[in-house]
């Protein structure tokens, strides 16, 4: 990159598709967002029931 804006960008196009597109192994092959929103829906789920 030539400029700290392009950096910025940059990296922040690989967070994103890191956490929301590239699948891992450890998760069964699904990004870690899926994982982490799911368990949210579940303790919120959970939560309302109890």
């Amino acid at each position: 990159w030539e400029t700290g804006s392009q950096a910025k960008a940059g990296v922040g196009r690989w967070i994103t598709f890191y956490n929301h597109q590239r699948p891992h192994a450890a998760h069964g092959g699904q990004p870690p967002a899926v994982i982490y929103f799911t368990s949210i829906e579940t303790d919120q789920q959970v939560q309302a029931v109890a």
